[in-house]
């Protein structure tokens, strides 16, 4: 199939309505707690279903209008959550030139992936930048900060760069390897576990979370959100699985375990290094939500776990 059939296969389509459905309940829900209960305090909530009705329409629009603007979608992404990030970081001024070159890097790992270059794709972060950057620093003679200036920008782009892009490289795949939608389907439904999982473990954890799972790091985790959130990840997995991934049972729940337990390790990640800068939100670009890399977190660490496992059973 080719890419236009592949984005607008009847069950990708059939899957966002079902998106948009959860969305329109939600603020439905909403608003009528708000007319019954004009005294609730319903907190960030009702900011947060606006924002993802945004979020959940752009990237729609993205996916099913062509490759080129899906892949250039999720070269905004990424720059913007580098972007967060550094503005979390402490960079030193004489490395300026190597943060240009390291934003520059962003456009070309899409191209890598744009033109289906799998060996470009897959060393361009972690070998060369890995060995370029730093001899660029080494050039500018500045030695002070050196290991932490560079550890700290590699660190960076594999989060914001080299994982990321394993969501884009799914679109890529080829198409006769997954018959229910192609790299499309598989797409959604790697971005749609990893989301509603962030929401399964947060409606666990309010419903019967007692015991802190890393206090220190993440307050709000508990044990039952996490538990409650993975087995609510994997039934949905194996019930998604037969419509959007070529995916039997047993790699279905394989998938659930893996989008479940990486979505958590993503975002607690994250919150590790904001509370090693002392912010809470990596940003105020989505309304509800903080900054991109807060939306993103989960991502990072499901993206590039799923991707392989989505490319070895795609063809």
């Amino acid at each position: 199939m080719s890419w236009t059939l592949d984005r607008l296969h009847p069950n990708i389509l059939i899957g966002l309505a079902g998106v948009f459905t959860l969305l329109g309940t939600a603020s439905l829900v909403v608003w009528l707690l708000g007319r019954l209960k004009p005294g609730l305090n319903l907190g960030s909530v009702p900011a947060r279903v606006r924002s993802w009705w945004v979020m959940v329409l752009v990237m729609s629009v993205a996916v099913l209008l062509s490759r080129t603007v899906a892949l250039a979608f999720f070269t905004l992404v990424s720059f913007l959550a580098l972007k967060e990030y550094l503005s979390l970081i402490p960079t030193r001024r004489a490395d300026r030139s190597v943060l240009f070159f390291a934003y520059l890097s962003i456009p070309l790992q899409y191209v890598w992936i744009y033109h289906e270059w799998y060996g470009m794709f897959i060393i361009w972060v972690p070998v060369y930048l890995f060995l370029f950057l730093p001899m660029q620093m080494v050039v500018i003679g500045k030695t002070e900060g050196f290991l932490r200036a560079a550890g700290t920008l590699h660190w960076g782009l594999m989060m914001t760069l080299f994982s990321i892009s394993h969501v884009a490289y799914l679109l890529v795949l080829p198409a006769a390897g997954n018959p229910q939608g192609g790299g499309a389907a598989l797409v959604f439904y790697l971005v749609f576990l990893t989301q509603f999982n962030d929401v399964a473990q947060f409606l666990w954890g309010k419903a019967i979370g007692r015991v802190k799972a890393v206090p220190t790091v993440s307050p709000g985790k508990t044990m039952g959100g996490l538990l409650g959130g993975l087995g609510t990840t994997m039934v949905l997995a194996v019930v998604l699985a037969p419509h959007f991934t070529p995916f039997d049972l047993r790699w279905a729940l394989c998938a659930g375990v893996i989008i479940g337990l990486g979505g958590v390790l993503g975002d607690v990640v994250i919150s590790a290094l904001k509370r090693g800068v002392g912010v809470k939100d990596s940003g105020d670009l989505i309304p509800g939500h903080g900054g991109s890399l807060d939306r993103s977190d989960s991502l990072t660490d499901t993206a590039p776990l799923g991707c392989p496992f989505g490319d070895s059973r795609s063809g």
